[in-house]
């Protein structure tokens, strides 16, 4: 996580999320934002015009390398839904690419019931 917050430890925000997003609380149409689709840096130059703190300070943790959505927002340390609308501007701009995740075969191990159950019941015992 960077040095340069937009909040206060004690205090929480110092930004409302409603305000970075601009009222905003869905990214464009155009955008399948999932929590775990692989979002991945297009542009190397750190200057970007009109790209303001919020949407650099996401865009840096981008550039460390591709992740997925979830894990950015825990990184950036804000709520899903503003990530989601920032990442969108972000690939509106040409800067991030937006990768749907890979889905799992509907065959196979990873599709059999039984498995599946002998997995939830071992979870439970934890």
């Amino acid at each position: 996580m960077s040095d340069d917050h937009w909040y206060e430890d004690e205090t929480g925000s110092m930004v409302r999320p409603y305000t970075v997003t601009r009222g905003r609380t869905r990214p464009s149409e155009r955008h399948t934002i999932d929590l775990m689709s692989r979002v991945t840096a297009l542009e190397a130059d750190t200057a970007q015009p009109g790209v303001d703190h919020a949407r650099t300070a996401l865009l840096d943790l981008v550039r460390r390398g591709p992740r997925p959505v979830v894990e950015l927002a825990a990184d950036a340390d804000l709520p899903l839904t503003v990530v989601r609308v920032l990442l969108g501007d972000l690939a509106e701009a040409g800067l991030v690419r937006i990768d749907e995740p890979r889905r799992l075969p509907v065959s196979g191990p990873a599709a059999d019931p039984e498995l599946l159950q002998e997995i939830v019941e071992r979870l439970r015992e934890l």
